[in-house]
């Protein structure tokens, strides 16, 4: 088991990406309603996303040379402060210019975020504990999430979707004080487990094909992620009907919660199988094939009768996304180890940041004119190819007795 005090200690650091996924998310839950006031189309909302993405990706290699260098806590103290005060300034953007300036430096400034949270892991958990940790990474991610559509759900109509970004800067700033406090606790246990890992040259690092690997099958990954995360409420309010406030406060806030699960669950059958004798990458693996194959079933939401029936199966879309997402991203973890942790860490993070910008706009644009099926179809398909290049590039090449099954 965690030890109790490492496992408070990554509670507290893994809460700041609850005020990442609250700012994320609050875009996509008032958007309907933006759309509405500022006479903006789906595309635009893409352009939108995508230019966040670009930043993201782009600033995250950076971010992750900078934790590595100086230390989780004043990197992400720093970039938190900057995103909470770029989130409260999106509320006093009133066209489409002012809101992309604000989401391009959200971008820059969360970029720092899993880099952070990725070198307490390796700092404070061991390996058969990182799963969990990555799953505590889901679990922080949905609270944020859940709290996007709710705070949208309850505010917006009240105060003016203006109040909800107010709201999320806020509680960014105050989380900054908790970890300050935490974070001049004693180390000990952390050092004893930084010290088991060797150090590794950035060159010889970029050289890994397993690192490829994993950056590639992140790619044919997290698209679904992408979706479900920037496109819920405006699913259920153009396909379903929905008005904005039902999509936030009655449906939008469920797939986040089975997401949450699914990071448990990825995280808790991996560690439980290596506990039995599985080698870890293995026991991770075999959770990745059989969530790809669950993820086949995303191709059938466009078909399904009624918001309730395509919200649950949006979630379980979600639940295995993230039983292989966790996993990916403990994987980097274990080959790689804690003194580039970050930096590894933020390859991924801006392989989804590119991704996200290049298909963001085109999402956009096809639902303007189209429907989502296509994209729900696209979006089953591309997890089992990634599954394929990771088998391919890193997991035949393990000997007969330990090729996951």
């Amino acid at each position: 088991m965690i030890h109790r005090h490492r496992a408070l200690i990554v509670t507290i650091f893994a809460l700041s990406l609850s005020v990442t996924a609250l700012d994320r998310n609050l875009l996509a839950a008032v958007w309907p309603i933006l759309q509405a006031q500022l006479h903006v189309t789906n595309a635009q909302y893409g352009t939108i996303v995508a230019g966040f993405s670009i930043a993201y990706g782009v600033c995250a290699p950076v971010s992750g040379l900078l934790v590595d260098r100086f230390g989780f806590t004043r990197v992400a103290v720093i970039a938190l402060a900057l995103w909470s005060a770029f989130g409260i300034a999106t509320a006093f953007a009133l066209n489409f210019h002012a809101l992309i300036a604000c989401r391009i430096l959200l971008g820059c400034a969360e970029s720092a975020s899993l880099p952070a949270v990725a070198k307490v892991y390796a700092t404070y958990l061991s390996p058969p504990e990182r799963s969990m940790g990555t799953a505590a990474t889901q679990i922080a991610l949905t609270i944020g999430a859940v709290s996007a559509t709710l705070l949208a759900g309850g505010l917006t109509t009240k105060y003016g979707w203006q109040s909800t970004f107010l709201v999320a800067g806020i509680l960014g700033l105050l989380w900054i004080p908790l970890w300050l406090w935490m974070s001049a606790t004693p180390r000990n246990e952390a050092q004893v487990l930084l010290s088991q890992s060797a150090e590794r040259g950035i060159k010889r690092l970029l050289r890994e094909p397993g690192l490829w690997a994993l950056v590639i099958a992140s790619l044919l990954l997290m698209p679904l992620y992408s979706l479900w995360t920037n496109w819920t409420t405006v699913y259920l309010v153009r396909e379903r009907g929905l008005s904005t406030t039902a999509a936030n406060l009655h449906f939008a806030w469920i797939p986040p919660i089975l997401a949450m699960l699914g990071g448990i669950s990825g995280g808790w059958f991996a560690m439980q199988a290596a506990r039995k004798g599985t080698p870890v990458q293995n026991a991770r693996f075999n959770v990745c094939f059989w969530a790809a194959l669950g993820l086949l079933l995303t191709a059938t939401i466009p078909v399904l009768p009624g918001a309730g029936w395509a919200t649950a199966a949006i979630g379980m879309s979600f639940f295995c996304t993230l039983c292989i997402s966790i996993n990916i991203y403990a994987m980097a973890l274990d080959l790689f180890g804690t003194s580039h942790a970050s930096f590894v860490f933020s390859l991924l993070t801006a392989s989804y940041g590119l991704m996200q910008t290049v298909i963001s706009p085109l999402i956009g644009s096809w639902v303007d004119h189209h429907s989502f099926d296509a994209v729900c179809f696209l979006g089953a398909l591309s997890p089992l190819c990634g599954i394929a290049i990771l088998y391919g590039a890193i997991f035949r090449r393990v000997e007969p007795e330990h090729t996951p099954v």
